[in-house]
Order: C-alpha cells, then sequence, then structure tokens
C-alpha cells in the first residue's frame, strides 16, 4: 500500500484456545481459582469452579449451562448463578429500589442484579420468564463464581 493509503488496521480480537488451555493449566498447577489476562486488544478470564475450568471472554456475561446431577441433588431449576465473581448490588444505585423482590414476575433479560468485578458493573439479567421465588445474596456483599443469586420458578 502506498503511503497516502490509510495504515494497516490491527487485529482483531479473538480467542485464542491455545492461550485459554494454558491459562487452564496454570490454574491447575497453581491452585488458583481464576485468571485473567489481556493482550492485543482481546481480555480471556479463565475461572475454576467446582468441577472444571470455564473459559469467558469479555463479551457480557451469560449463565452457565446446568451440569447433569441426579434429581435428589443440585440446585433447584430455576437457579440464576452467578457468572463471576464480584460484589453483588440489588439496586441501579444506592437509595433506589432493587430490581427485584420475591414474588415479583420478570421477563426474560430484565435485570435482575448488578455485579461489579474489576471496577466494571455487569448486569446479570434473567435467563427465562417467572416468578422470583427466592433471593439468596445481600446488596453490597461478595459473591463467588456459581453461587446461587436467586431462583425463579
Amino acid at each position: 500500500m502506498s503511503s497516502k493509503g490509510k495504515p494497516p488496521e490491527p487485529p482483531k480480537p479473538g480467542i485464542d484456545s491455545a492461550a485459554v488451555r494454558e491459562l487452564a493449566q496454570l490454574l491447575k498447577e497453581t491452585g488458583l481459582t481464576e485468571i485473567e489476562i489481556e493482550h492485543n486488544g482481546a481480555r480471556i478470564r479463565v475461572s475454576r469452579g467446582a468441577a472444571a475450568p470455564v473459559a469467558q471472554a469479555s463479551a457480557p456475561a451469560a449463565a452457565p449451562a446446568p451440569a447433569a446431577a441426579p434429581a435428589v441433588s443440585g440446585p433447584p431449576a430455576g437457579t440464576v448463578p452467578s457468572p463471576m465473581v464480584g460484589t453483588v448490588f440489588l439496586s441501579p444505585e444506592p437509595g433506589k429500589p432493587a430490581f427485584i423482590a420475591v414474588g415479583k414476575s420478570v421477563k426474560e433479560g430484565d435485570t435482575l442484579f448488578i455485579i461489579e468485578a474489576m471496577k466494571t458493573m455487569n448486569a446479570i439479567t434473567a435467563p427465562k420468564g417467572g416468578k422470583v421465588v427466592e433471593i439468596n445474596v445481600a446488596d453490597g456483599n461478595p459473591v463467588e463464581f456459581g453461587q446461587t443469586l436467586c431462583v425463579i420458578a
């Protein structure tokens, strides 16, 4: 390209599966529960839950798929787990009403909570519509990856 043309665009961020594997191995070797790196505009976070490492791109976090478990154990149907480690907030800002309340109906995509992780506010949305039957966290408290935030029936 001539010197008068546009400069070449930087490479677009993408998920590097080899990097995810290396980070998962590093978690295993060090005993850490979570690690995050940023390189060339791509951010990769690998968290280790109870069973296996889980990788997340910098896109908005989605609720993990429920694991197959015997009918007698496991989280109740409609459980909304935390997709990350952070501090949970029940309202959009201090002094404002909470996003949800027990007995309130929600639609799929409604904001249920905000989790602050690494100074970033992440909206946690309802994976399905229904009635809120339990809220399992308190405003301003820390939450762990996979911890039950609420139950929607």
